[in-house]
């Protein structure tokens, strides 16, 4: 009973880390490549939940997707963002394939306008089709997972880029290098 506890408060911790430093840093002070000092973050934090900076540390290392990343006394999220901040996120000039799960209504949106970030700074897409799944599951039991020919549309100018090793984002991608995975 208590790790379910400590699981749900990590997630709800988590999830209010994602939105302060993704969409609304609130008061804290933001620097232009998103990092925030850790003591603000953690005092914010502490307006609705009791946690310290061992949780905050856990939080980031743990993490199955790398959200955020911790350098000295600052952290900031790797991506995801809806407010303008500067990534230095390294181009990706290798991979051949990407996917991206989703449901099976954005999906026929998607094959004929193309992925687009939306809300978002980045289109996010995943190296393999079983994270792809595992993303889509989050919107629908039965994610469509589309194949992204990155090879095909790097070279014909679209830029990709690796976020973590699970996380990939480029700017968008227009229909025709995507497919629905058979």
């Amino acid at each position: 009973m208590l790790e379910h506890l400590e699981l749900d408060l990590k997630i709800k911790v988590s999830k209010y880390m994602s939105y302060l430093l993704r969409h609304n840093p609130e008061n804290l002070k933001m620097d232009g490549n998103g990092f925030v000092f850790l003591e603000g973050l953690l005092e914010k934090l502490n307006e609705r939940f009791q946690v310290d900076e061992e949780l905050i540390s856990e939080i980031v290392e743990k993490s199955d997707r790398k959200r955020f990343e911790i350098v000295g006394n600052k952290i900031r999220a790797l991506y995801g963002h809806t407010i303008p901040v500067k990534s230095k996120l390294q181009e990706d000039k290798i991979t051949e394939v990407l996917y991206h799960g989703t449901t099976l209504y954005v999906a026929s949106r998607i094959l004929k306008a193309g992925l687009k970030p939306m809300k978002r700074r980045w289109v996010h897409l995943s190296p393999t089709v079983d994270i792809a799944r595992e993303v889509g599951t989050r919107r629908t039991k039965k994610p469509v997972i589309l194949e992204i020919n990155a090879e095909k549309a790097r070279k014909d100018g679209v830029k990709f880029y690796k976020a973590t090793d699970k996380v990939y984002v480029c700017e968008a991608i227009p229909p025709e290098y995507i497919c629905p995975r058979s």
